[in-house]
């Protein structure tokens, strides 16, 4: 019998210049057969665990994987995700990273262009919500913005880092999780089109000051826990580099009276896997690689061998032992995945390798750099 997961996503936008908070609807999304995370030995009532994809660059063969799977009939991004949908779905809360506007198919313009369906696909795949900040979120300006939010909201998948207005830039999106309300925050370190005219707030942009701001602020409407997204790194780099590893530093030591500013840091825009690391004790995913990674791999698309290799994030976090405290991640976890160019498939590695597939040399390379700053002395393990 095929179990049913309830996804309850508050979903509230707060406009922080004014302090107020708005509930704007409660979603219920039935997902894939779920596989949870274990529950770790004594975790208290009310936690909840929460998985964050690498990148999505779905254009080019991508796209052309996801038309062919619909029969000529628009795009169908259901069949590329299956195989990480129950993980996906498993989780209280999942997250992912969009690297590329949402627009008509066909040749790239400024860069990357995904079908619009692909909302449709994260939404029947389990996510909750998706970053939208990226060196190409204004890459078709603000009609790609507008039509990006668009779709995500007509897929009901939540959005945070680009805005088509500025009062939507002031807010903040609470989603809730166990008896917890998150709230995601997502920028980006750079981007590769300038401002559409008159709009200096459709694309966040990261500086340390200003996200602990946002992210105090975002405690001030009901954040019990702030998880923020950034779009950052070298590309094609393994390892963090020098800007990553300062605003790591600088995010996790700020504080909100006795609680971190911040409770989680997802780290995208490499294309390729970076460590994790616990930073002031607060874990930092400086790159989760590239879920899906379309086409041509050429100077503006993903660069080197490992594009297409990434993981999935998945923490669990406790509610405080007293009135106040900190949620505390009292599991975290990495999966390995792998986009195979030539099928058109997110690849769960666990699942392929238990099935046979010779794959085990790629997970040992993604679990060694996930690793490389001593993650596992912290507990950080790979699931399934």
């Amino acid at each position: 019998m095929i179990a049913r997961r309830h996804q309850v996503a508050l979903a509230v936008t707060a406009l922080l210049a004014a302090g107020a908070a708005c509930r704007a609807e409660l979603l219920t999304r039935d997902a894939a057969p779920p596989r949870p995370a274990p529950a770790p030995p004594g975790a208290r009532a009310g936690a909840f665990t929460l998985v964050a994809s690498g990148s999505l660059l779905a254009d080019g063969s991508a796209a052309d994987r996801a038309a062919f799977d619909a029969g000529g009939a628009g795009h169908d991004f259901r069949p590329m995700l299956a195989d990480v949908r129950p993980l996906v779905a498993g989780a209280d809360l999942a997250l992912c990273h969009l690297d590329t506007v949402l627009g008509a198919s066909g040749p790239r313009q400024n860069g990357p262009l995904a079908p619009p369906e692909l909302a449709e696909g994260l939404a029947a795949t389990g996510y909750d919500g998706c970053a939208t900040a990226s060196e190409h979120t204004l890459d078709d300006g603000g009609d790609g913005v507008r039509r990006t939010l668009d779709a995500l909201d007509e897929a009901r998948v939540r959005h945070a880092g680009s805005a088509r207005a500025e009062a939507e830039a002031r807010g903040v999106a609470l989603l809730g999780a166990g008896s917890a309300l998150v709230a995601h925050l997502s920028y980006s370190d750079g981007t590769d089109r300038p401002f559409p005219p008159g709009q200096p707030w459709a694309l966040n942009l990261a500086d340390a000051d200003r996200i602990v701001a946002d992210a105090r602020a975002a405690r001030t409407v009901g954040a019990d826990v702030v998880v923020v997204s950034l779009d950052w790194g070298t590309r094609g780099q393994d390892r963090p580099d020098a800007r990553q590893l300062d605003l790591a530093r600088r995010l996790t030591a700020a504080r909100d009276g006795e609680r971190p500013a911040v409770d989680l840091v997802l780290g995208g825009g490499a294309h390729a896997p970076q460590p994790y690391e616990k930073v002031n004790g607060t874990w930092v995913v400086y790159g989760a690689g590239d879920q899906i990674t379309g086409g041509p791999a050429d100077a503006r698309g993903p660069a080197g061998p490992r594009a297409g290799e990434s993981t999935l994030a998945r923490f669990t976090f406790a509610p405080p032992a007293r009135p106040g405290g900190r949620w505390e991640v009292v599991r975290a976890e990495f999966v390995p995945t792998l986009y195979d160019r030539d099928a058109g498939r997110v690849v769960d590695l666990g699942e392929a390798i238990a099935r046979g597939a010779d794959l085990e040399g790629v997970r040992e390379r993604i679990r060694a750099t996930v690793l490389a700053r001593g993650a596992a002395k912290d507990g950080l393990v790979m699931g399934r």
